[in-house]
């Protein structure tokens, strides 16, 4: 797949997946939901990786990088996220979380020694000011109480373990780890840390079986979970953390669209202007080698350690 593409898809699901999302709060606990589907998310890589050919033998310091995978970008970083909105509204939390690009620039600076160009910055700046402006009448109408700073704490932490996580990825690619073996152990270890997140918390392991909670559980392990991290993650390993995290900001956009279409959301001049700067900001930190798919990196990366003949195949 090309950059454009791999972009364009992570997206486009991951703007969706705030729909489904929706449908999974209710009766089952969030740390339960999780679960489900990264464990599920799991089960399909590991037998798509045995359908395919991948070996899935890796040595213990990839199964470091695996784990810290799964903690950080497919366990912790949702908790975080999920329960924030349960103090604020999505469009808050959402600009809460729109930090995580910046975290990603400094982090991509101070852990892997990438230049951060001006241009990358300025890009930065004009995403999370179209996202303020896009959701205004949220941000004016919010009042600073108790709920709403612990919500928009969480949302903030969310983003920055969410960061930790692009930086290890990123780091795992560098060092010759495939994504798609990366993301089948990093989701495995990433559902057992739900599950005993969910056992410290004496949650029960029910499960609805109504058609919607079904179909979005479906949805977000096929689309939201292999396919847009699959994407995501590969565009990750070319162009860098400080690009690629730019996806937070476009994906609320995609949210506020489909609501206007299925939904019947007023488009007022707000959401015109907010969504017309962060595309002028997507266009800025997105461009030139984004679309040539170049990046020079700041550093060698290590020799591949897993033990297998296929640690260089890019995903399908």
């Amino acid at each position: 797949m090309t950059n454009v593409l791999l972009y364009t898809v992570t997206v486009l699901i991951w703007g969706s997946t705030w729909f489904a999302i929706e449908f999974q709060l209710g009766t089952v606990a969030v740390e339960v939901s999780l679960t489900y589907r990264y464990l599920s998310a799991a089960a399909l890589l590991f037998a798509w990786c045995g359908i395919s050919g991948r070996s899935l033998r890796f040595d213990a310091r990839a199964h470091r990088y695996f784990a810290l995978l799964g903690v950080f970008l497919f366990g912790l970083n949702y908790i975080l996220a999920y329960y924030a909105q349960v103090h604020i509204t999505s469009a808050l939390s959402a600009i809460a979380f729109s930090s995580m690009l910046w975290m990603n620039i400094f982090n991509a600076r101070l852990f892997l020694g990438t230049r951060i160009e001006r241009t990358t910055y300025a890009g930065a700046a004009l995403g999370v000011v179209g996202i303020v402006i896009l959701f205004w009448p949220e941000v004016r109408s919010v009042s600073l109480s108790d709920a709403t700073l612990l919500g928009a704490s969480l949302a903030i932490a969310g983003g920055a373990v969410a960061s930790l996580g692009n930086i290890i990825s990123q780091r795992a690619q560098q060092a010759g780890l495939p994504v798609v073996q990366s993301n089948a152990w990093g989701m495995l270890y990433g559902g057992m840390s739900l599950t005993m997140a969910a056992l410290l918390q004496g949650r029960t392991f029910n499960f609805e079986l109504s058609s919607a909670y079904i179909s979005s559980l479906v949805f977000l392990v096929i689309f939201g979970s292999i396919v847009a991290f699959g994407c995501y993650l590969t565009l990750l390993g070319r162009i860098g953390a400080h690009r690629s995290g730019y996806v937070v900001v476009m994906f609320p956009i995609v949210a506020v669209i489909l609501s206007a279409v299925f939904e019947g959301l007023t488009i007022d001049a707000h959401v015109v202007v907010g969504a017309g700067i962060a595309l002028a900001g997507n266009l800025v930190i997105l461009g030139g080698r984004f679309r040539r798919g170049r990046d020079q990196p700041q550093q060698e990366p290590d020799q591949p350690m897993a033990t297998v003949r296929e640690t260089s195949r890019s995903p399908a």
